[in-house]
């Protein structure tokens, strides 16, 4: 199966912290996908909160995303919806 890959802009305030990435690692978690998020020259998987903390994403850090498996359309489709819709977070 081939990697697909998007690229997306952190928009909400306070970029990718504890609750978003928890909620990030949620959703991604929910797919036959691995997911990875990459910034600069550091990488996470999209399933563990964690490793996304570790990418000290802030806003208006461009990432790239890169999935495979039998629901890596529907996994990065939702992904970037989440990350477009700021995390659901009012400010």
């Amino acid at each position: 199966m081939p990697k697909l890959e998007r690229r997306v802009t952190i928009c909400n305030k306070l970029g990718l912290h504890a609750r978003a990435a928890t909620k990030l690692a949620i959703l991604a978690s929910e797919f036959d996908a691995q997911v990875t998020i990459i910034q600069g020259d550091k990488k996470a998987s999209a399933a563990s909160v964690l490793g996304l903390l570790m990418l000290e994403t802030g806003m208006g850090k461009t990432i790239t995303l890169l999935a495979e498996g039998k629901d890596a359309d529907a996994a990065l489709n939702a992904i970037c919806a989440l990350i477009n819709a700021k995390f659901d977070e009012v400010s």
